[in-house]
């Protein structure tokens, strides 16, 4: 992905359009959830973030329960389980987007990191928020309906995926974070040489 920003631009767009903001197989079969933790009004959390024996800071960020109900009602019912710790973010492309979440990357081979996700899955929730920097969207397989707990944070405007992927919340600080995470040095497969991982808390 290393090669002229417009040239990277057009390859992202047919990625994109490819479903490759996911890189899991399709499940054969679904279930579909709302999630079943108690809500706020205001879904906020924490994602702490830590390479190795560095910390490297802490995310807050606010979802949008008003455009896109179910994902943050899965999103918290996973948090409360504890499912996103210790998982990484297993995809960082410059000047686009890190993605993470799954959890074969607590403990499992990393070749299949980027191919699992929770059993239940999640109906696209397509709305006209913007993939804005700092923006979280849902990621899936080339089925719109199949989000199952990855999701990426934007570092860079993406107007490309608007109406395409489920934008459902927003970084309120620290961005700075998300910065560090994408330039971290990464192997062919756009995975980071050294894991980051990943803790995420209700605020």
């Amino acid at each position: 992905m290393r090669i002229v920003y417009m040239l990277a631009w057009s390859v992202l767009f047919t990625m994109v359009q490819a479903g490759s903001l996911y890189g899991q197989t399709s499940q054969t079969t679904k279930k579909k959830t709302t999630g079943s933790a108690t809500m706020t009004s205001e879904y906020m959390y924490v994602i702490k973030v830590v390479q190795g024996n560095t910390e490297l800071g802490e995310m807050v960020i606010k979802l949008w329960q008003e455009v896109a109900p179910k994902h943050c009602a899965f999103f918290d019912a996973r948090v409360a389980e504890g499912y996103y710790n210790k998982t990484a973010f297993h995809r960082v492309i410059p000047n686009f987007m890190i993605q993470g979440g799954d959890p074969n990357s607590k403990d499992r081979p990393r070749e299949v990191w980027g191919s699992g996700g929770y059993p239940e899955k999640v109906d696209a929730e397509f709305n006209d928020r913007k993939h804005a920097r700092g923006v979280i969207s849902a990621a899936r397989t080339n089925d719109p309906n199949s989000f199952g707990g990855q999701f990426f944070i934007c570092v860079a405007d993406s107007p490309w995926l608007d109406n395409q992927y489920t934008a459902f919340g927003e970084v309120i600080s620290g961005m700075e974070v998300a910065d560090a995470i994408v330039n971290s040095p990464r192997d062919g497969r756009d995975n980071p040489l050294e894991k980051i991982e990943m803790t995420i808390t209700k605020k």
